[in-house]
């Protein structure tokens, strides 16, 4: 039934002026997502000045791989967030509610998996990845302890993606801002050792996230039933953690068109990864610490996507298609120029901000200089993709936008890459980004345009009958139905 918007932080994203609803709807999220790359810097620079540069090419390869895991779950958690979405433009919160339960639902245990699966897997993805012999020992050390983060971070994550559904980009930005703090504020702490803390070195690092993420987790279930926010689950609505079969196939048929979005730039990013570790050390750290820079420059396009998205999503549920277009191209501006803006001020700045990761007289910093030169401008680009993906994507087009990242990154971005090598030499692996991001604009534009996602629809499904969960399971599920 019909609720209005009452509980804190719940916003319509149905009414309103449209430009400046998007941009103080995206700059929560867009603080957010800065927050979580400025701990992910902070963190690389603890382990780089404390522990070396083989430490940080370590950490950089186990990150690029859970980026690759987490994106194994992430797609249920976003088709969840487009039903949440949807329904909350037409005032279905039953329906928002059942989407976001079972969501979490998957994501609870299948995040278990693969984070159970990785552990075990962990050398023999690292040897695919051509890991420096010098950097393999850490690099294992340190993604096997992030594994056992996944679930707790899958949650959180969850969380925030559907509070946004609900027009709520405020508490998510709360959380984690004290997510960031804690986790920053452990990291020297485990990795030197500090009183009956013990020395752990690149495992401390690890370690800190882990407990960083429990932390906020906990948190913020407690607060989302203190200040009984739209997406909790009360009574009846504890059944959705167990969802029918029309619910789960809803959710994983477009899920995983979704993760695989993800998966697919996540193992074109770990390919050329194997490819500039044939390269060496140097080039290794020096692409590692790239790679901590684009990604403040690609938060602007991330968190107007996610906006334009969400915003798509309660238009469309409530039938103003009208809105649609004008959000889409509102979009498409501002991710221009603050995305724009952010890469002249790296470019301007990026010796300044490199030496915290590598110091003046690290043999990777003119590398990386040089990197940051030739690629960095394809994220303006990359920006304008994001929006219209969003946008199609908040329609439940999802096997379009698929195929066109697998044609950008593979045939094209890593083609381009290992054919002009030899021409080139290094520079063709930097050059392969920015063809791959003229490539991505040019197709997500043409779907945008002449595509029938606007014939397309999500509903929730209304089959009452729940998929039964084991019995040893009940506890764990139901205390992790707060996160509802």
């Amino acid at each position: 039934m019909a609720e209005p918007p009452t509980r804190p932080g719940q916003r319509d994203l149905t009414t309103g002026p449209i430009a400046k609803t998007l941009l103080v709807f995206a700059l929560p999220t867009l603080a957010g997502n800065i927050l979580q790359s400025l701990n992910g810097s902070i963190n690389a620079i603890w382990v780089g000045q404390f522990l070396g540069e083989e430490a940080l090419a370590a950490t950089s390869n186990a990150n690029n791989i859970m980026f690759l895991l987490f994106a194994a779950v992430f797609g249920f958690g976003m088709a969840a967030t487009i039903l949440v979405g949807q329904s909350y433009g037409r005032r279905d919160i039953d329906g928002a509610r059942r989407a976001f339960g079972s969501a979490v639902g998957l994501v609870f245990w299948s995040s278990f998996a693969v984070a159970a699966l990785g552990w075990i897997f962990a050398p023999e993805i690292l040897t695919l990845l051509a890991t420096p012999g010098n950097a393999f020992a850490l690099a294992l050390t340190y993604l096997r302890i992030i594994f056992i983060s996944l679930p707790p971070s899958m949650l959180l994550v969850l969380i925030t993606m559907g509070l946004r559904g609900t027009g709520d980009a405020m508490t998510p930005l709360r959380f984690m801002l004290f997510a960031s703090i804690l986790d920053a504020g452990l990291n020297p702490l485990f990795i030197l050792g500090y009183g009956p803390v013990p020395r752990m070195g690149i495992a401390g690092s690890a370690t800190a996230s882990l407990i960083a993420n429990v932390v906020a987790l906990v948190a913020l279930v407690f607060y989302m039933y203190r200040k009984d926010l739209t997406l909790r689950l009360r009574g009846p609505e504890l059944q959705y953690l167990f969802p029918g079969r029309a619910m789960v196939m809803t959710i994983v048929t477009k899920g995983i068109p979704i993760g695989a979005q993800m998966m697919v730039i996540a193992i074109a990013g770990l390919t050329m990864f194997g490819l500039v570790n044939r390269e060496g050390v140097d080039t290794s750290a020096a692409f590692g610490v790239t790679l901590q820079l684009w990604a403040y420059v690609q938060m602007p396009a991330m968190a107007i996507g996610a906006a334009v998205s969400a915003m798509a999503a309660q238009n469309i549920g409530a039938g103003r298609w009208d809105r649609v277009e004008k959000m889409t191209r509102f979009g498409l501006l501002y991710s221009v120029v603050i995305t724009g803006t952010m890469v002249v001020l790296l470019l301007a700045f990026d010796r300044e901000v490199m030496v915290l990761f590598l110091g003046y007289d690290s043999g990777a910093l003119p590398i990386a200089r040089h990197i940051q030169l030739i690629s960095t401008w394809n994220f303006v680009l990359f920006g304008m993709t994001m929006v219209l993906f969003g946008v199609v994507r908040a329609n439940g087009a999802v096997l379009w936008p698929l195929a066109i990242l697998f044609i950008a990154m593979f045939p094209i971005r890593i083609g381009f890459a290992t054919a002009m090598q030899p021409v080139l030499g290094v520079d063709a692996l930097w050059l392969a980004f920015p063809v791959g991001s003229i490539a991505t604009l040019i197709m997500a534009a043409a779907y945008y345009r002449f595509g029938n996602w606007r014939k397309l629809s999500m509903v929730v499904p209304r089959e009452e009958t729940p998929v039964a969960p084991p019995a040893s399971i009940a506890e764990p599920a139901t205390s992790h139905a707060s996160a509802a």
